[in-house]
């Protein structure tokens, strides 16, 4: 179904020839899900509808006893605004919290707000620039000083603050923060934004009165980076970085009969499949988070009784950077910088070679099973981005075809070479089992059609770090290619796509924060990114963010592997609320244990 098709059926409803029901079956029908077809019929700016209340059981707050939870890499900081990675993130939601999360269906619930804005409650202006939030009264810091708008407003200064070198700042852009009275939060758009929940929403806010004093260079020098006070369920109570995070109970949270449990322990460390026996086998734990495990592994662990997998669906990507700049030449006292070319990846050729050398269907078949879906696009959900225009083709003879033309010519060894450079490649990754298989698999292919791959592993706390002096940070991207997930976030791709503009370019400026890791960019994909951003009708934004992947794609800045779903692992009793498009702790609050 093309734009135009679409267009007419939502006319078809707003004027009354076609029933809402109708056309919500027909969308299913074609793959989107209700919630994502519901969204459609919206008005523009409307596109974020406040999610139904989740079902909560118990009736008073604490008497849970203890949540133990295992992350296999463990947290670094506690500070929201300089997370690298989910572990970093995920530790810190333990205590702070946004002005709301998304649900399931990626639909926005509140949290720290009174209510999620809308046309209908005066919260969202027609012309798409203004919006303005309702805070939740009688919200305190851990230290009991009061949370109001000017904490929202300060988030937003100290994020926006380059010498803050924040890894939150795509979020805190293009939009002015106001404080209208102590409850209330005025947001002021540059342009009409249809991702107006972007803007001091889903970012867990920091508390004013005790960072106001470490914003800029002295950013990195507050103690409240690994001694968290927030507003979250739970209190902070200890911390070792990458090894072990305790929280315990919050008396005076702000909402009722929460939290359930007494404390929450967060154990780091170890590797994604020792995590999973331990709560599925052993029952040690609770809950394990980001199971990047064989399916038919944890399939037998399943068997002995303690716990499920819990797959949730989202837009989670799997895939291979190629690294665009020159990563082991330094250029004006930088490697991989922008300045630079890298001698293989500039030549499209063997880009698009890389491509046909990853057997993307069988690493779904024999390695991730029902966790994960061989994909040709990097934007994959919700199901009305994904661009219909691309497949994924594993072919050595064509891959070996292509690199012949383009003057790539294999030597005595196999190996081949273009004006004396040999195609040896360094590829990395983090240490995961499943992660070693991917590679293995690629450089099998890569052998065959005379390319050399050296395998190279990093330890995840190491890979996924913000350690400015580590070269193995998958910030920095010293090597030739690289693999890891990439989270989707909210069901809006917005933040998920800016990762390949030019304002994201990790570099030596900004610290190595930026997402843009493998600092490709594109004229074309500038400007079509500036108007998505800005466009208030849903079905021409969609088709826009279908072009951008199609850019991405079609240039082979990146080689998309697979959908992959949230799994983790749960005991059986436990009752943990999870969201695709947000982060797994998102809505810790809610999560109890049945008797």
């Amino acid at each position: 179904m093309n734009e135009a098709q679409l267009r007419r059926l939502v006319d078809d409803v707003h004027e009354g020839r076609l029933a809402r029901r109708g056309f919500i079956q027909r969308m299913v029908s074609l793959g989107l899900t209700a919630p994502m077809a519901a969204q459609l019929l919206l008005n523009p700016g409307e596109a974020h509808a406040q999610a139904p209340a989740s079902v909560y059981k118990p009736t008073k707050r604490g008497g849970g006893g203890a949540l133990k939870c295992l992350f296999w890499q463990g947290a670094t900081l506690l500070n929201p605004h300089f997370a690298t990675g989910n572990k970093d993130a995920e530790g810190a939601r333990v205590f702070y919290e946004p002005l709301a999360a998304y649900d399931a269906e990626g639909l926005l619930v509140p949290v720290l707000a009174a209510q999620i804005p809308s046309r209908a409650n005066g919260g969202l202006a027609a012309d798409g620039k203004t919006v303005t939030w309702k805070l939740k009264p009688g919200v305190t810091w851990h230290d009991g000083k009061p949370f109001t708008a000017d904490d929202c407003v300060f988030n937003w200064e100290y994020s926006r603050d380059p010498a803050t070198a924040t890894t939150t700042g795509g979020s805190f852009t293009g939009f002015k923060a106001e404080r209208v009275d102590d409850l209330t939060l005025r947001i002021t758009f540059d342009k009409p934004s249809p991702f107006w929940s972007r803007a001091l929403c889903t970012e867990s806010l920091i508390p004013k009165h005790l960072f106001s004093a470490y914003t800029g260079a002295k950013s990195r020098d507050a103690p409240a980076n690994l001694k968290p006070v927030g507003t979250g369920p739970y209190k902070f109570v200890d911390f070792k970085p990458g090894d072990l995070l305790r929280g315990a109970l919050n008396p005076n949270y702000h909402m009722p009969n929460r939290p359930y449990f007494d404390t929450i322990e967060i154990k780091g460390g170890g590797d994604a499949t020792s995590a999973a026996r331990a709560v599925l086998q052993t029952g040690e734990y609770d809950y394990a988070w980001n199971l990047q495990v064989e399916d038919e592994v944890l399939k037998r662990m399943e068997d002995g009784g303690k716990g499920r997998v819990v797959i949730t669906v989202a837009g989670d990507i799997e895939f291979m950077q190629l690294n665009m700049t020159d990563p082991w030449t330094e250029v004006d006292g930088e490697r991989a910088s922008i300045k630079s070319r890298h001698f293989a990846f500039s030549d499209l050729a063997v880009r698009q070679a890389m491509a046909l050398l990853a057997d993307r269907k069988g690493i779904q078949d024999f390695i991730y099973g029902r966790t994960g879906i061989a994909t040709p696009n990097y934007l994959n959900a919700p199901s009305r981005f994904r661009s219909p225009n691309n497949r994924f083709e594993f072919n050595v003879d064509k891959a070996n075809a292509l690199l012949e033309d383009a003057g790539w010519k294999k030597g005595a060894d196999g190996v081949r070479a273009k004006g004396g450079r040999k195609l040896k490649l360094v590829f990395q990754t983090s240490v995961n089992g499943i992660r070693q298989k991917e590679q293995a698999v690629i450089k099998q292919a890569c052998q065959k059609a005379g390319i050399d791959l050296e395998l190279k592993s990093v330890s995840g706390s190491v890979f996924f770090s913000t350690d400015l002096a580590n070269p193995d940070t998958n910030g920095k991207f010293w090597c030739d290619m690289q693999m890891f997930t990439s989270l989707a976030g909210a069901p809006d791709p917005a933040l998920f796509m800016n990762r390949f503009t030019r304002a994201e370019i990790s570099q030596k400026a900004n610290k190595w924060q930026g997402r843009n890791l493998a600092r490709w960019h594109s004229d074309a994909y500038e400007k079509l990114y500036a108007q998505a951003e800005s466009e208030l009708d849903p079905v021409k934004r969609a088709a826009m963010y279908i072009a951008l992947n199609d850019l991405v794609i079609r240039d082979v800045a990146v080689v998309p592997l697979i959908n992959r779903t949230r799994v983790t692992a749960a005991s059986t009793k436990l009752k943990p609320v999870m969201s695709g498009w947000d982060l797994d702790f998102s809505q810790l609050h809610d999560w109890y244990r049945e008797a």
